[in-house]
């Protein structure tokens, strides 16, 4: 006989395992620091592969203009603003980072030790048929 309590769970705990369950547990595989620290890394070398080519971009825009005037620029004060900018947006692209992994860890965490539950509840159904 069917336990109908005992298929539903198992269905539950089937659709968890096939969507949202693969991201999660390869998640939760990871220490939170080192899930963290990893997702940041990425994060700044994203951002600062995206400041070099949107720089780029903007000096090739006008590349006539930015050769003439590199002669009568000081040197150091440009690099020193191209620098500040870098930090500034990377620095903050890297916070924005941490926040939002930090809340996708925590959330992956309580997602699982619901499912771990479940599975627990499953298996002491199995157990009491016994």
């Amino acid at each position: 006989m069917l336990n109908e309590e005992r298929v539903i769970l198992m269905t539950k705990l089937a659709s968890y395992e096939a969507g949202e369950g693969k991201k999660n547990v390869a998640i939760g595989s990871y220490f939170r620091s080192d899930y963290i620290g990893w997702q940041v890394l990425k994060s700044i070398i994203s951002a600062t592969i995206a400041f070099v080519v949107v720089f780029a971009m903007l000096v090739f825009y006008d590349f006539e203009a930015f050769m003439t005037d590199i002669y009568k620029m000081d040197l150091l004060d440009f690099c020193k603003t191209v620098l500040i900018w870098y930090v500034t947006i990377v620095g903050i692209y890297a916070v924005l980072s941490y926040i939002i992994y930090t809340y996708r860890y925590s959330k992956a965490r309580k997602s699982l030790r619901l499912y771990y539950r479940n599975l627990k509840k499953l298996s002491n159904m199995y157990d009491d048929k016994l």
